[in-house]
């Protein structure tokens, strides 16, 4: 505290108001392969209808990924998502990157061979010389120059476009695909000016002709022509199911770099495409555009198009074969916990390998619980049936898994339908069970079991890929494997809780696997704000008047029974002082949820005096 030099009055204020903080994402993390939408740029998705608009719809090679995500989105409404990047997918564009040859090839760039006279393809990278095959090349190869590949065009994500595309001249011409996929062959964009708006076949889509902006003159230039009127179109249909529906409309739009509408937002038509189309990205300016990007000055004059501009794009291809390399990349953003806020990660339709591996990521965070479905694990199909030979197939996925409490295991598929397609599918449960965990944050807390009649009762199911009996629930549930089992009058219902934690222990169920997640992150969100703070009776005092609200708070909520916050001169040691450090120990008492119920029933004679009997 700075001392007066002379009389006066020094206010100084202390807050000492510090609470811990109610930490309750219910986000799920999903990484999957979609026909359209950025590629490893996690969106958070509200709804199904959502999904649809920013992913495209399901198909007969993506249905697994889109209704694992879809699923998720009928329980619960955060849902982190990110399209997984498959090599052979492209975006469409105006003009397609020109073939090259062998000797020319660009170290780290990703190729599509286009014709194959030798073998020299092997030499940069290709693991097969068919022509069609996507590579990325190793080097610059040496050699026969009959070759020829084509560099795919993609577009990954903004951060992709802004890093590579959005300079320009970069040989696809002035208008890409927003995003890869053959959903972009679709897509026309048209523009008029000045000059060419009284021929143009879509004048009567605005209310006059492009001139020179308001914003031009009153900078001082009333003849720099700057205005365009721009559509975004679905030419074929592919979109709204009516070829030639007006998709986006774009008035008055500027060619001058850093124009401005009159309430001040930004009319660059570069920028106003970028920042507002969610079909395309700008890639050039029209062949001849002089002056277009440039600055406004008094005098310049932005060159008027020779004619009216319809631009159609093609080669845009969709890849649904994501190999594990491909999910694994995806699902390492997931690891960053700083910039992902999650609750929980699904992994749709997994390998062992695959779900392992988003186990890894969840054991390195330690706030997530992986939500994980078995597969016939040679073959990577559903396991479909009611015999013991399933029981024992879902047993053998769970044992390539590993031992944790930060992952869930269900019994496998269900059957639903596919409105889109009019057609059935066997959808991962995983989806689901993550949705049931989500949602009883929202019904009651995330300590609550999401299992059994109240809470556990799975959505649009016909039928499921394995209904396991008394008996098989008997085998599997003690391997940490959580039957979903459909009762006759009473729905299909997640009939267990348990972990995949092997030994005995309360985190064996995910109820405290989850109420430990939640105490550890809210109290060490408030506890580093001790951090660089003297360690002392009064620090330790008010980091501990601080946590026992809380806990009690939780403990008037059922998640735990009693607790016990030490905090004092016991554990923090003139020595653990000495080395600038700070211990708090906090006891729990958790919760159990009830797996088990036993009714004793007990008949007596009619002489007998119930007042007689013990309790």
């Amino acid at each position: 505290m700075a001392i007066a030099l002379s009389p006066g009055v020094t206010v100084n204020e202390k807050d000492l108001t510090n609470i811990v903080p109610q930490i309750s994402s219910s986000a799920c993390g999903f990484a999957g392969v979609f026909e359209w939408g950025p590629i490893l740029d996690p969106l958070t998705i509200s709804s199904e209808n959502e999904l649809v608009e920013r992913y495209g719809k399901p198909n007969n090679s993506n249905f697994n990924s889109f209704f694992t995500a879809a699923n998720f989105l009928s329980y619960s409404n955060n849902m982190l998502l990110t399209r997984i990047d498959t090599k052979g997918a492209k975006n469409a564009s105006f003009s397609q990157l020109s073939p090259v040859t062998s000797g020319s090839f660009v170290v780290g760039v990703t190729y599509e061979i286009v014709t194959n006279a030798t073998t020299d393809f092997t030499l940069v990278g290709a693991s097969s010389n068919e022509v069609g095959t996507v590579f990325v090349a190793t080097n610059t190869g040496t050699g026969n120059g009959s070759d020829t590949a084509r560099p795919v065009f993609k577009i990954k994500n903004a951060q992709h476009y802004l890093d590579v595309f959005s300079n320009g001249d970069n040989g696809v011409g002035p208008i890409a695909a927003k995003f890869a996929g053959e959903l972009g062959n679709s897509l026309k964009v048209c523009m008029a000016d000045s000059a060419t708006y009284s021929t143009w076949a879509y004048k009567n889509q605005f209310t006059s002709a492009p001139g020179t902006s308001a914003w031009s003159v009153s900078n001082g230039n009333t003849t720099s022509h700057d205005e365009l009127h721009i559509l975004v179109i679905d030419e074929d249909g592919a979109w709204s199911g009516v070829p030639g529906t007006i998709l986006e409309k774009y008035p008055f739009v500027s060619k001058a770099s850093g124009a401005k509408t009159e309430n001040g937002t930004n009319n660059y038509y570069k920028d106003v495409l970028n920042s507002r189309s969610l079909y395309v990205w700008w890639t050039d300016h029209p062949t001849g555009a002089t002056n277009w990007g440039s600055s406004l000055t008094n005098t310049i004059v932005y060159t008027a198009l020779s004619s009216d501009v319809y631009v159609s794009l093609s080669g845009g291809a969709n890849d649904f074969a994501a190999d594990i390399g491909d999910y694994q990349d995806a699902y390492a953003m997931f690891g960053d916990d700083d910039q992902y806020q999650l609750a929980f990660l699904a992994v749709g339709k997994a390998s062992p390998v695959l779900a392992e591996y988003v186990i890894g990521i969840a054991e390195s965070r330690k706030d997530v619980v992986v939500f994980v479905s078995p597969e016939d694990a040679v073959s990577g199909e559903p396991l479909i049936g009611s015999s013991s030979t399933i029981a024992n197939k879902i047993i053998a996925y769970r044992d390539e898994l590993p031992s944790t409490s930060f992952a869930f295991m269900d019994t496998g598929y269900k059957y639903q339908y596919d409105r889109y397609n009019d057609k059935y599918r066997w959808v991962p449960l995983n989806g689901d069970i993550a949705g049931l965990a989500a949602r009883t944050d929202t019904t009651n807390d995330p300590w609550f079991s999401p299992g059994g009649f109240n809470r556990g009762q799975i959505k649009n199911t016909i039928k499921l890929a394995f209904n396991p009996n008394k008996t098989q629930r008997d085998l599997i549930y003690p391997k940490g494997i959580n039957p979903v089992v459909s009762f006759p009058g009473q729905g299909v219902v997640l009939y267990g809780d348990k972990t995949l934690l092997s030994k005995p222990s309360a985190f064996d169920r995910i109820g405290v696997r989850r109420l430990f997640i939640i105490l550890e992150k809210s109290i060490s969100e408030s506890a580093k704000y001790q951090l660089f703070e003297f360690n002392d009776t009064f620090t330790r005092s008010l980091f501990k008047n601080m946590i026992e609200p809380f806990l009690r708070d939780v403990q008037g909520r059922r998640g735990i029974t009693d607790f016990q916050v030490v905090c004092d001169s016991t554990n923090n040691t003139s020595a653990v002082i000495e080395r600038n450090e700070f211990v708090a120990d906090i006891y729990i008492k958790p919760n159990y949820s009830i797996n088990y119920i036993t009714l004793n029933f007990v008949a007596t004679r009619q002489s007998v005096s119930f007042s007689t009997l013990g309790a």
